[in-house]
C-alpha cells in the first residue's frame, strides 16, 4: 500500500425530496380533503475515523462523494424515504481543512470519532401542511431543499510516540529496522527514504517510533523532500535526533536540522529532544571521541553513541526513549523532565 498524506475532495450532501401535491379520493367520502405527505431528507456526509488504516491512499482514486437525495413525498400522507448518509473513512490523525487550506475544520485522533462535513437538504411539505379553514383544498407543495457542497483537504499526520529526524542518510532507516519489524528501504544514498515509515518497539516500554524523511537546509520553505512530512514530527511526544559520526562537520549537521525544526514553527523545536551519534561502529575511537566532543559542545550536553548495525548503544537510547514518552503521556507533552536522566539536561 502505497503512502499517501494529502488528498483534495469534493462532497455533497443530499437534496431535500419534493413534497407531493395529493388529494383523498375515496367512494362515499365526498370531501376528503388533501393528503400529501412530506419528502424525505437528503444524505448528510460525515468523516470517520476507523482502525487500520495509515494512509490517504483511498482519496487518489475517488474524490467525489456525494450523499443521497431525499425521496419524494406520495399521497396518502406517506413521506418519503431520508437519503443515505455518506461516511469518509480516514486514518487516525486525520485533519480536515476548508478549501482554502487554512481553515481547519476537524482533527480526528481517535478511533471512531465522526464529523458532520455537509448537512442534508430538508425534505419539502406536501400540500397537507397548507390546509387551512379558507382554503381547504391546497394546491401547493414545497420542493426540498437544495444540499451543501464544499471542496476540502484532508491531511494525514501520524500519530507515534516518537519522531526520528536528522539528515538525509543518517541512518534513521537503519536504526528503525533494528529495533521493530518494520522493514523500510536502506540503501547509501541519500533521500532513500521518501515517505514515513511506522514501527512498534517491543520491550520494557512499548511505543510507536516514527521514522521521517531526511532534512536538508532550508526543508521549511520547500527544500528536499522534509518540508513535507514535518507535520507528522508535531504529533510525536520525543524526536530522537540522530547525527552521522561520519560526515567531517557533525556539529554543523545537528546545527542545520534544529535551525529548520525551529523556523517551521509549531512547536517541533520545544519538544524533548535525545541527540545520538550514529554509525559508531564505522569509527575508530580516537574518531569516536573527537565527533562526541564536537556535537556535545553544539548540542550543551554529552550525546548518547549508537551503532544500529552492531547494536551498540541501542538498548540505552530506547530506554531513555521509553521514559521520556511515559513522561509525556502523564504530563505536558511539552515539558522536559530534568530528573529524567543523568545525561539529559533541560
Amino acid at each position: 500500500m502505497k503512502f499517501l498524506d494529502q488528498a483534495k475532495v469534493y462532497i455533497r450532501s443530499g437534496d431535500g425530496g419534493a413534497g407531493a401535491v395529493s388529494f383523498r379520493r375515496e367512494k362515499f367520502i365526498e370531501f376528503g380533503g388533501p393528503n400529501g405527505g412530506d419528502g424525505g431528507r437528503g444524505g448528510d456526509v460525515w468523516a470517520e475515523c476507523v482502525d487500520g488504516l495509515n494512509t490517504l491512499i483511498d482519496y487518489r482514486f475517488q474524490q467525489h462523494f456525494k450523499a443521497a437525495k431525499g425521496g419524494h413525498g406520495m399521497g396518502k400522507d406517506r413521506t418519503g424515504a431520508g437519503g443515505e448518509d455518506a461516511v469518509l473513512k480516514v486514518p487516525v490523525g486525520t485533519q480536515i481543512y476548508d478549501e482554502d487550506s487554512e481553515t481547519l475544520l476537524a482533527d480526528l485522533t481517535e478511533v471512531g470519532q465522526r464529523v458532520l462535513l455537509a448537512r442534508g437538504g430538508n425534505g419539502g411539505f406536501g400540500n397537507t401542511h397548507f390546509k387551512t379553514s379558507t382554503n381547504r383544498a391546497p394546491r401547493r407543495a414545497n420542493p426540498g431543499a437544495p444540499g451543501q457542497e464544499h471542496w476540502l483537504w484532508l491531511r494525514l499526520k501520524l500519530i507515534a510516540d516518537a519522531g526520528l529526524v536528522g539528515l538525509p542518510n543518517a541512518g534513521k532507516s537503519t536504526f528503525l529496522a533494528a529495533v521493530s519489524a518494520a522493514k523500510p528501504k536502506i540503501a547509501d544514498y541519500p533521500f532513500t527514504t521518501l515517505h514515513p515509515n511506522l514501527g512498534v518497539v517491543v520491550g520494557g516500554h512499548d511505543f510507536v517510533l516514527a521514522d521521517i524523511p531526511g532534512l536538508i537546509e532550508g526543508a521549511h520553505e520547500g527544500a528536499g523532500i522534509g518540508d513535507r512530512f514535518l507535520g507528522h514530527v508535531e504529533r510525536c511526544g520525543v524526536l530522537l535526533h540522530l547525527v552521522d559520526g561520519t560526515q567531517d562537520d557533525p556539529a554543523g549537521a545537528y546545527r542545520t536540522v534544529r535551525e529548520e525544526l525551529k523556523a517551521y514553527g509549531y512547536g517541533l523545536a520545544e519538544k524533548p529532544e535525545i541527540v545520538a551519534l550514529s554509525k559508531v561502529d564505522a569509527l575508530s575511537d580516537e574518531e569516536r571521541e573527537t565527533a562526541a566532543a564536537a556535537l556535545a559542545e553544539a548540542v550543551g550536553r554529552k550525546p548518547s553513541v549508537v551503532s544500529a548495525v552492531s547494536g551498540e548503544g541501542v538498548p540505552e537510547v530506547l530506554r531513555l526513549l521509553g521514559r521520556q514518552i511515559g513522561v509525556t503521556k502523564t504530563v505536558d507533552p511539552n515539558a522536559i523532565p530534568a530528573e529524567l536522566d543523568e545525561t539529559w539536561q533541560p
